[in-house]
């Protein structure tokens, strides 16, 4: 059995590897939902989220800025676990007959912005408001860079054999 190609992987590793990109995507499309939800997918949404609003007469939902044992712990595994799923998708993406610049950008990008993001949230729950642009940026980086590896590797498992 070769494993440089996955379109060389017998049937029942790429259905096996197929459903482990299903089970990760929905997985982190519904971590995806919850940023939606506490956070209004904007940068002032991104900002109360970790350091609170209680100053603000006008918000229409009370949040207190987090602890730092609440921001560690955040932070914390959210490193470790992105810093797994895209080790898996980079291994996964080895094998995949793409462009090897895209293939490259798509293996790196994804640590770099998972860095900038959970950094950029440290720094924001420090008082340094302006990075929560970075934040957003990242995210939305980390979001496609996921979804576009999880589609290439989910197409070359289900693509037949040449």
């Amino acid at each position: 059995m070769k494993l440089d190609c996955i379109e060389s992987f017998p049937n029942y590793l790429r259905k096996s590897i197929f459903f482990f990109i299903l089970a990760l995507t929905f997985g982190y499309f519904s971590g995806f939902k919850f940023i939606v939800h506490t956070t209004d997918l904007n940068a002032q949404g991104i900002s109360e989220n970790y350091t609170g609003n209680e100053y603000d007469e006008s918000a229409n939902v009370l949040k207190f800025k987090r602890s730092e044992g609440e921001m560690l712990t955040t932070i914390h595994t959210h490193v470790l676990s992105f810093s797994l799923i895209f080790f898996c998708l980079g291994a996964l993406l080895v094998t995949v007959p793409i462009n090897i610049k895209l293939k490259y950008f798509l293996m790196v990008e994804p640590f770099v912005s998972t860095i900038l993001t959970f950094g950029g949230i440290w720094l924001l729950w420090l008082g340094y408001d302006w990075v929560k642009y970075i934040v957003m940026v990242s995210g939305i980086l980390i979001t496609l860079s996921f979804t576009l590896s999880a589609v290439i590797i989910a197409y070359y498992c289900l693509k037949k054999e040449h």
